[in-house]
């Protein structure tokens, strides 16, 4: 696809020019911790009005018997600042909801968060999904490819017993979880703000029911299609994973010919999401405007990437007890 490619090469730029900017604040991680991006920029699609979403992340060491983030606290501080910088360096819009979610979090905090009621809460669980399912790495590559493998191991703690055929239903259970996480939180701020900015909250319910719901579901179609290749998931596999976006997970599938029953509906995936991309570009008031007038069409346009991302998932998981896992 010409748009996507043109959108990645765009992000890839661009990611480029922030790294150029923060080379003071890569020497201050070293390789005790890593700063990754997430939403356009982790999916290296960005447009011309993207905001940046960024986690930092520290690996974890002890001190005095006591198992702490290897990052301090004020050194953390200090990389938000050259962050905060580097953005405004490079005309980037400032981060969102005024810096609240560009928290530090330790590996610890993702992999013992696993399954807690305040796992949602605290964020932990969007960062280490996200870090699975949409990160590029900023600053610190190699203690990012650590903290990916950490959490991996949390995932596929039970995979030395069942290597043979080993299907990863903890993970596939919490991108679920993720999903309607964020389905949960759109409608519940639906409810609280029913009539204030109401276009706003549709662009965003149009915007969940495609990029989000490709993060997501890009990675159950990867997974039920390793299982259904190999018989078994690996850590290996699940790295793999990790190191393509939710369209290029899309490209993986159709370069297998084992997979031809979902070719046609996967193009079909790739060019609707295309044209999301494409309607999407464009300053916030001609977004609303348009929205406005074609509401009804874009929304229909969104139910039937749906129906495609449905017809993707059941013919491909037809007789694969992998997808019975994932559905029951």
């Amino acid at each position: 696809m010409k748009y996507l490619s043109e959108r990645r090469t765009r992000t890839e730029d661009r990611l480029r020019q922030l790294k150029s900017e923060l080379t003071e604040a890569n020497a201050r991680l070293g390789a005790k911790a890593c700063v990754y991006a997430t939403g356009s920029f982790g999916r290296l699609e960005v447009g011309n009005n993207s905001d940046l979403d960024l986690f930092i992340v520290s690996k974890i060491g002890e001190a005095d018997g006591v198992i702490t983030s290897q990052l301090r606290h004020l050194d953390a501080i200090l990389v938000k600042a050259d962050l905060i910088s580097a953005i405004r360096k490079l005309g980037i819009p400032d981060f969102d909801a005024d810096g609240k979610y560009l928290g530090h979090y330790s590996v610890k905090e993702f992999t013992g968060s696993l399954g807690a009621p305040d796992d949602d809460a605290n964020n932990t669980l969007t960062g280490r999904l996200l870090l699975f399912l949409e990160s590029q790495p900023l600053l610190g590559e190699d203690a990012y490819s650590d903290i990916i493998d950490d959490v991996i191991a949390s995932y596929w703690r039970d995979y030395g017993d069942h290597a043979e055929k080993f299907m990863p239903a903890f993970l596939a259970n919490d991108i679920l979880r993720l999903w309607r996480t964020f389905c949960v939180n759109y409608e519940a701020r639906t409810e609280r703000d029913p009539h204030e900015k109401k276009i706003e909250g549709k662009i965003k319910n149009y915007k969940l029911k495609h990029s989000r719901m490709l993060t997501c579901y890009s990675a159950l179609l990867y997974l039920l299609g390793v299982f259904k290749l190999e018989k078994t998931v690996s850590p290996d596999h699940a790295k793999s994973m990790t190191q393509l976006t939710p369209t290029t997970r899309l490209s993986w599938l159709l370069k297998h010919q084992e997979f031809k029953a979902i070719h046609s509906v996967t193009n079909q995936l790739l060019e609707k999401y295309a044209e999301f991309l494409e309607k999407t570009d464009r300053p916030k008031d001609e977004l609303i405007a348009a929205f406005n007038e074609n509401s009804s069409e874009w929304m229909e346009g969104s139910y039937t990437f749906g129906d495609l991302m449905f017809e993707a998932l059941s013919t491909l998981g037809e007789q694969n007890r992998f997808y019975r896992l994932i559905v029951v």
